[in-house]
């Protein structure tokens, strides 16, 4: 199967498990690229007779092949920026470990810089079945500031933290949160998103940032770490306290110096409460959808686009009650949008606020037809069918994430077993014939590693092992990699680029580490790729390939957790034999949020009241 057998190659891929995921062409042994695309399956050497004696080859040694990776919703420039600053829990098995790892990076990180660890994690995914106490971080880190996040419901601060964040007994409970005291008014160190996660932000944003020279490479870095999980492309969700353009530099000007691994598009996601149609207006005189190329470009807008419309994920409390105003001030946002025929996406997690937005989008739909847009939804965990037909009615789509497999237990503590079978309901989507691509939403409310979402969506369990889903609701191995690949791809307008290994497409592939059509379902979490080529060129090679891998970047600053410990899983890290302080049987220790900052509850309850874990 061939473009244009008269073109030479640059590349041949042969002896390998090649899939397509092209329905015409499903399997090939071999492969050939050519400027950058793919020109040929099984006919290398077709190829090979008529290129030149530069045309490398590649021997796949009987490894799988499959299209590379493509995240729908990761915030990749904001996580790049601030990379090299973070110590990563995500992946880490037992919180002995997670402790372990604070304990030697607080002794490694110099006056003034902090540790932080900004989510990703969760406490289900330790052997201790448990969040770290005070006690414990304040014992690893004595002198050290250290902030560790967990979700978009709470931070836990050392004491050290507290001090160079001024947060003593006189100080006020911020806008949108609340400092935990003790019986003597003292603060203790956690910091509740109540009712929003403004005081986390404000709390994070008082640490010392890394230099501009040092985001480069700590962009760089993150770039890297997951080209080795298999990704090639990125949909960038924006963020908060994410401005265009001015916190665009770095990745505009890696860009610039042809440094990009990935393919990244971008939103643009609103910054000032009140003044949302402006900035849109703003920006769309500044710029407008698919300017770039097809390795940075605008994508359009959100996935925030009225502060007024932003729907916490807060499965402790109760569903949210949107203000009056939303109708309003969404309509006139997304009015603007459509007239100029921007793409959007909008932050969606409850049936009630997914009605309440399709209402106002068929309101828009009637002055400015939504059709074509590739406008939608992120999230939908309780979407119903009535408001997917809506979706498929207006032309939208849904990008899925897996936020319930770190959260799945405290929806199931809510609502109940049945009511978690459907969060959300990805099959149903796919019978209704709505687009649906898949993602992460990394960094800070779960992890940016592609293999524990594609686990998620084949097995219905969550990091913890829970299984959410009857095996009716769950997806094959090729549904949810088609999610991953093609189905991103509509959310960008690339389907006619990337998403299929298929002549004329581009040559972003990747090469597994294990097979993940046959490894056992626990095993699709430890997958990753052992070469990543983006546009027929290595970003990532090990092993054999190794070689054929642009060289290793040192880390800045040194004393990064980066250079020690490395990225997912903390691979790095050398584990001595330890034992792990818990026993199934005991109950331990764990944080509450009220009374002392530490109390014994039982393992089976969660926490006793609500947070406001926004995904943003």
């Amino acid at each position: 199967m061939s473009l244009d057998t008269t073109t030479q190659a640059d590349l041949i891929l042969y002896n390998g498990r090649i899939t397509t995921l092209d329905p015409d062409y499903p399997e090939a042994s071999n492969l050939a690229i050519g400027g950058g695309r793919i020109l040929g399956l099984d006919e290398g050497e077709e190829y090979a007779d008529i290129s030149t004696p530069q045309t490398r080859r590649i021997d796949l040694k009987g490894r799988r092949v499959v299209p590379g990776l493509y995240d729908s919703h990761l915030h990749v420039i904001r996580g790049g920026l601030n990379y090299n600053l973070e110590l990563r829990w995500d992946g880490v098995t037992s919180l002995s470990d997670a402790l372990a790892l604070l304990k030697i990076q607080a002794e490694r990180t110099p006056a003034p810089q902090w540790v932080r660890v900004v989510g990703g994690w969760s406490e289900f995914q330790f052997a201790e079945r448990r969040m770290p106490t005070l006690e414990e971080i304040n014992k690893a880190a004595p002198d050290t500031p250290v902030f560790i996040l967990h979700l978009y419901c709470h931070a836990m601060l050392n004491r050290a933290a507290l001090k160079a964040v001024g947060y003593d007994r006189n100080s006020p409970n911020p806008p949108g949160g609340e400092i935990q005291r003790d019986k003597n008014g003292d603060p203790t160190g956690l910091l509740i998103a109540r009712p929003n996660a403004m005081i986390l932000y404000a709390t994070l944003a008082k640490g010392p940032k890394l230099p501009i020279e040092y985001q480069y490479n700590s962009t760089r870095h993150f770039m890297r770490e997951l080209n080795r999980l298999g990704l090639t492309s990125v949909c960038d969700a924006g963020g908060g306290f994410q401005n265009y353009p001015d916190d665009y530099e770095v990745v505009t000007e890696l860009h610039k110096r042809g440094e990009l691994t990935l393919r990244i598009a971008y939103n643009l996601f609103t910054q000032n409460k009140g003044q949302e149609k402006d900035d849109f207006a703003r920006w769309i005189g500044m710029t407008k959808p698919d300017a770039g190329d097809d390795y940075y470009r605008v994508n359009g807008a959100g996935e925030m686009l009225v502060f007024s419309a932003a729907d916490f994920e807060d499965f402790l409390e109760p569903r949210p009650d949107l203000p009056p105003t939303l109708e309003t001030e969404l309509k006139d946002v997304v009015a603007l949008l459509a007239r100029n025929r921007w793409p959007f996406r909008l932050h969606a997690t409850y049936d009630e606020s997914i009605t309440r937005f399709l209402n106002v989008f068929e309101e828009v739909n009637q002055e400015a037809p939504l059709e074509g847009l590739h406008w939608f939804f992120d999230h939908c965990e309780t979407i119903s069918d009535k408001n997917i037909e809506r979706v498929k009615a207006l032309g939208g789509g849904i990008a899925i994430q897996h936020r319930m497999a770190f959260q799945g237990e405290y929806y199931v503590d809510r609502y109940g077993a049945a009511a978690a079978e459907r969060t959300p309901p990805v099959r149903r989507m796919l019978e209704m014939g709505v687009p649906v691509g898949a993602g992460t939403d990394a960094t800070r409310v779960a992890n940016y590693n592609p293999w524990n979402s594609l686990y998620w969506l084949v097995t219905g369990r969550t990091v913890g092992g829970l299984g959410l889903y009857p095996e009716k609701n769950c997806l094959s191995r090729e549904e949810a990699l088609r999610l991953y690949t093609q189905g991103s791809a509509w959310f960008s307008r690339d389907e006619e680029k990337k998403g299929t290994l298929k002549p004329g497409q581009l040559a972003d592939l990747i090469v597994l580490s294990g097979d993940f059509f046959s490894v056992p379902d626990e095993e699709i979490k430890g997958l990753h790729s052992v070469l990543t080529l983006l546009g027929g060129q290595p970003v990532w090679g090990e092993g054999e390939f190794k070689d054929l891998a642009p060289p290793e970047l040192p880390v800045t600053p040194d004393w990064s957790p980066v250079a020690k410990f490395g990225g997912y899983g903390a691979p790095g890290f050398i584990r001595n034999e330890r034992a792990i302080s818990f026993a199934p049987w005991a109950t331990p220790r764990v944080m509450r949020r009220s009374g002392a900052a530490t109390e014994p509850k039982p393992m089976g309850q969660l926490w006793g009241s609500g947070c406001d874990c926004f995904a943003f």
